[in-house]
């Protein structure tokens, strides 16, 4: 077997679980060669430039896309975003939908084609902003974590918080 497959990638997501039924998910979402585009961290805080203020933009209309959808915590870094987004109800899985689909049962996304959505959204915006279009920014995927009880919930939002202090030991900075 060639290991080096182009298609032989492992999903991110948990087995067996259905990512439309409802729940709390923590996300990361890292630029492309985690190259800081979204601004810089002055005094440990986030200084959003244009491109960072639509990914704020983009994010904060994930509510509208459809019900049952709450954003929790989140933070906009140079070269990544975290967010917690909260499904107070199941979304349905679109596949599983009896034909013909309703308007509603279309516009429903469990996480992954919310996510898929989001980044679409903001990428062609950023690179209008740019001038750079059909320029890759956001890596593939994403890294997500299923919240499981409160104590999680607690520790999750502590971390998205102090994020920006910890900037000058990230490992990850890239460029």
């Amino acid at each position: 077997m060639n290991k080096f497959r182009k298609n032989n990638r492992h999903s991110i997501r948990m087995k067996g679980y259905d990512y439309s039924k409802a729940g709390v998910y923590y996300i990361t979402i890292c630029t492309q060669n985690r190259k800081c585009l979204f601004g810089d961290i002055i005094n440990g805080e986030m200084q959003l430039n244009d491109t960072g203020s639509v990914v704020v933009d983009e994010w904060m209309k994930i509510p509208g896309t459809q019900q049952g959808i709450e954003l929790e915590e989140w933070v906009v870094m140079p070269n990544h975003f975290h967010g917690i987004i909260i499904f107070t109800e199941s979304v349905g899985a679109i596949h599983e939908s009896p034909l013909p689909m309703t308007q509603k049962q279309r516009r429903n996304m469990g996480l992954p084609k919310l996510i898929g959505r989001f980044k679409m959204l903001s990428s062609k915006k950023i690179n209008e902003i740019r001038q750079t279009p059909g320029v890759k920014l956001w890596q593939r995927n994403y890294w997500e974590h299923i919240i499981r009880n409160n104590d999680e919930l607690i520790n999750i939002r502590e971390y998205i918080r102090n994020n920006p202090r910890k900037w000058s030991s990230d490992q990850n900075k890239g460029n």
